[in-house]
């Protein structure tokens, strides 16, 4: 049966094989998949011409999922290096990764990028648009702009964001509402500058039609960037912030419509208590749809730890029903990551995840966890490495530091509780300032 999208699918009951694997995968029921892909609820990213791609799903009642931004920037414009990112992301099991390239070869890198990934891609065409056409912002046409989104849809990207949420009218509140940082989104700044140096509306809010045709084309999933998300937790949860919200609701209901996917993005820098309500009013501001955020980083004063900052914001932020996790690294407002940069990204957003999803009951979560606790009161070290979510620096510190005795660590030797207790439990002396027999 022909259809055009896994929404389209759905809406008719058809059952594709993107949603067989994620329903096996997820060990959620087929038909309740299918329900909520059909309601917007859940999303499997998925362009047709992205043919090496393992297909994932996003949204209730799944796994929380990690996105890792890469990409060449025209400080940082080496390839090669950035592909080697790429294929340490997909080692490490990111299911998403968004390629944010500004300047040089993009298109080359992209073209490349979708070629080796299993995980899900994603663009932002408005950072291509410069470099695409060599032009300077406010030469840019409307059309040239939704001439990219349809490139990189003819590419194979699953995935585009769009900050089809600042318009004038929006742009109107945040002119009347003062923040201390204005606007941090580089794809919200480009385009209230593009609006403003023109005096236009929003390409992708005006031509919104002619971009839903494009993405319902390539299956190309939307996901609504938010232009005027905080940049600091002082702007948090401000009028500008709500106002886009609102309108990025109405063109999730104008998608779905025509039976395009919508992730929406949010937040950003928020105050840690204000991260439950933040999702709430996406979930029922948007109707549900996938919800994606930055983090959140929860304050503004650990520029080097921000991967932990956002970790804390993340694992809470996913508990309270986020779907998905923008990483974010040790060098966020920095520079460029470095690949270890990434790595620790990638290892404290999975960490994040895997917090939220033993608090949502998502399939195996809890199971993993009480796998470790069997494996560590055994002092089974082999099984605890291969548990943990970073097994080779798990097996790197153990080795770094041998212990006299294999049956603890360098930290509590013969006073390890879980070897005295095995001993005292199975009935044997306990033997701690005495050699060993």
């Amino acid at each position: 049966m022909n259809y055009t999208t896994q929404m389209d699918a759905a809406k008719r009951g058809i059952i594709t094989k993107e949603m067989e694997i994620v329903a096996k995968e997820e060990n959620i029921n087929i038909d309740l998949l299918v329900e909520r892909i059909a309601k917007g609820q859940i999303v499997i990213p998925a362009n047709k011409n992205h043919k090496s791609l393992k297909p994932c799903g996003i949204g209730k009642g799944l796994s929380t999922k990690i996105n890792v931004n890469l990409g060449i920037s025209r400080d940082c414009p080496n390839v090669d290096k950035e592909i080697e990112k790429v294929d340490w992301a997909i080692k490490m099991n990111a299911h998403a990764i968004m390629d944010l390239s500004s300047y040089g070869k993009t298109e080359e890198f992209r073209k490349k990028l979708i070629d080796r990934s299993t995980a899900m891609i994603g663009t932002v065409p408005v950072y291509d648009a410069v470099g695409f056409y060599d032009k300077e912002l406010q030469d840019i046409t409307s059309k040239e702009f939704l001439d990219v989104a349809r490139k990189h849809g003819e590419d194979g990207v699953d995935f585009i964001t769009v900050h089809a949420g600042i318009t004038n009218a929006t742009a109107d509140v945040f002119k009347r509402n003062k923040r201390v940082m204005n606007i941090v989104s580089r794809g919200g700044s480009l385009l209230y500058a593009w609006m403003e140096l023109n005096k236009a509306e929003n390409p992708f809010f005006e031509y919104y039609d002619e971009l839903l045709n494009i993405c319902e084309e390539y299956d190309m999933t939307i996901s609504l960037g938010d232009s005027l998300r905080p940049g600091c937790i002082d702007d948090g949860t401000d009028a500008s912030q709500i106002a886009e919200l609102i309108l990025l609701g109405e063109l999730t209901k104008r998608a779905w419509e025509r039976n395009v996917q919508v992730i929406v993005e949010g937040p950003g820098h928020i105050k840690i208590d204000e991260i439950k309500a933040n999702v709430l009013l996406e979930k029922k501001l948007c109707f549900d749809a996938p919800f994606y955020t930055l983090g959140p980083l929860v304050t503004d004063i650990a520029p080097g730890y921000d991967h932990i900052t956002s970790a804390i914001g993340g694992a809470i932020a996913a508990s309270c029903g986020v779907d998905f996790l923008c990483y974010v690294t040790p060098a966020e407002h920095l520079r460029l990551p470095t690949l270890d940069d990434m790595k620790e990204g990638i290892i404290a957003s999975q960490i994040a995840a895997h917090v939220a999803d033993i608090s949502k009951g998502v399939s195996g979560a809890e199971e993993w966890d009480l796998k470790m606790a069997h494996a560590r009161q055994e002092l089974n070290w082999e099984e605890i490495f291969k548990l943990s979510i970073d097994e080779d620096k798990a097996r790197t510190y153990r080795k770094e530091s041998t212990p006299e005795f294999s049956d603890s660590c360098t930290m509590c030797g013969k006073m390890c509780s879980v070897r005295n207790m095995n001993r005292v439990m199975d009935g044997k002396d306990i033997n701690i300032l005495r050699s060993e027999d």
